[in-house]
């Protein structure tokens, strides 16, 4: 179920949707457990699935859907969340944004050049990396990342997840 890459302000939209009422380790517990559930229905590539705090980057879930994942699952796991700490926006929205800034560009090297950075492999602009907000708090409180699907499908599943869950709550 490939999606059609997003404009910047419809994933800007989805970020502001997907505020939470509150975040601790049982609504990470409830959120992997609706995306890795989700992975397992309707995927046969096996992803990983990484909730954290964005203050210290506590694990709060971890899983695979199957049997299959690699070590450069979590390669890309570090890299998405990276993005999403530091620019606090889904790494998908920040892929359109390197391409409609820097068109014709790679996003790497528009990362490198845009920001100035001598190394940009250690960002990676690929959807899956999505932002924990929670309502009335100030800044990101979390990161979810998926990692093994095409990448508009990595970011699409988390983006249900949360809606899912807003609509329980």
């Amino acid at each position: 179920m490939v999606l059609d890459t997003p404009q910047f302000d419809d994933l800007k939209a989805q970020e502001d949707a997907c505020v939470l009422p509150t975040f601790d380790s049982d609504v990470a517990w409830e959120l992997g457990t609706l995306i890795r559930t989700h992975c397992r229905m309707h995927h046969t590539r096996p992803v990983v699935v990484y909730i954290a705090h964005a203050n210290s980057s506590q694990l709060l879930f971890f899983a695979t859907s199957r049997p299959g994942t690699l070590p450069d699952n979590m390669h890309w796991v570090k890299r998405k969340e990276a993005v999403v700490l530091r620019w606090g926006m889904s790494t998908l929205r920040m892929r359109v944004k390197m391409e409609t800034e820097q068109p014709g560009t790679a996003v790497q090297a528009a990362l490198k050049d845009k920001f100035e950075m001598q190394d940009p492999s250690v960002y990676g602009c690929h959807g899956g990396g999505f932002p924990v907000r929670v309502k009335g708090v100030e800044g990101v409180v979390g990161v979810i990342v998926v990692s093994g699907l095409k990448q508009e499908d990595d970011h699409a599943v988390i983006v249900n997840a949360i809606r899912e869950y807003l609509e329980k709550k």
